[in-house]
């Protein structure tokens, strides 16, 4: 379904959606039949989707009805429809609920959007000192735009931690007892050792060590940058400066002292001041400069 301007761009989209992916811990799927939506701006995309989702979004899914609305308008909507498709995938090869944090990290990192800019979202969040916790990351992931860009890559790091907890390295062991019923507490433990909060914590501690160290590094070498560019600055210009300052030398003689009891002495009055300047008519010498 589509808008008519936006009917050549729906066509391409529903070839791109019909194609069986393959998806991180879940393998080739096929997901069916889908309902597709291209809405021309976030006016029609807020008005389709009943206003249950923030104006910023560029895409939404709809597991349960199959349905898949994009904007038109916002970006790389081909990447947007990879990620709601990620969100289908999820859910039909899982049986049961998963937190929000989950859903959204593992759609970015599936889809391929996990990218430069979310590690510099992370830098910053990590500057700033503000990592919350994963219960409040689902909060996070329908704030405003500014604060949802890092909370889709700090989710999509989350997810990726669940991966490296597990001796396999992948996803797949916490899909398979996701996909058998298992609640999804339980399957965290059972497939990294750890609680959910217990995770949440060396979540976020890896968070501040990895990107911590990534913006100390980003801070120390741009003080170290702007040190060598000043040194380099001052060295060509003390190189630029070297025929200017011999010019200036040319033609200047500096006698050496004389210290010989001939030497010229001047008397100068017990008031500190020269005789003729306190005069107010001065020297011949003051009033037309040295001999020519």
């Amino acid at each position: 379904m589509a808008w008519p301007a936006q009917a050549a761009m729906a066509v391409g989209l529903a070839e791109i959606a019909d194609r069986p992916g393959a998806w991180p811990g879940l393998g080739s799927r096929d997901l069916g039949e889908i309902r597709l939506v291209i809405t021309p701006d976030s006016q029609a995309f807020r008005d389709f989707t009943r206003g249950r989702l923030p104006g910023w979004g560029a895409g939404a899914a709809f597991p349960g009805g199959r349905t898949i609305v994009l904007r038109a308008d916002a970006g790389d909507v081909a990447g947007t429809l990879r990620h709601e498709l990620a969100h289908l995938a999820l859910h039909q090869a899982v049986r049961g609920r998963v937190p929000l944090w989950f859903d959204e990290g593992y759609a970015t990192m599936a889809s391929g959007q996990w990218d430069l800019f979310d590690r510099l979202a992370i830098n910053l969040a990590v500057a700033r000192g503000s990592i919350p916790g994963l219960r409040a990351l689902d909060a996070e992931l329908r704030a405003s735009q500014v604060s949802a860009d890092a909370a889709y890559a700090l989710a999509a790091t989350a997810v990726m931690e669940l991966a490296r907890r597990n001796p396999a390295g992948t996803l797949a062991p916490l899909f398979g007892r996701l996909s058998a019923g298992e609640r999804f507490d339980d399957a965290i433990v059972a497939t990294t050792g750890l609680t959910l909060d217990r995770f949440d914590e060396v979540w976020r501690k890896s968070v501040r060590t990895r990107f911590g160290m990534v913006t100390w590094a980003v801070g120390s070498g741009l003080w170290i940058g702007l040190a060598i560019l000043v040194g380099v600055a001052y060295e060509a210009r003390r190189r630029r400066d070297v025929p200017r300052r011999a010019a200036l030398d040319l033609g200047w003689v500096i006698p050496p002292e004389d210290p010989s009891p001939e030497a010229v002495a001047v008397e100068v009055p017990e008031d500190g001041r020269d005789a003729d300047m306190t005069s107010g008519e001065g020297s011949e010498l003051d009033r037309r400069g040295p001999p020519g």
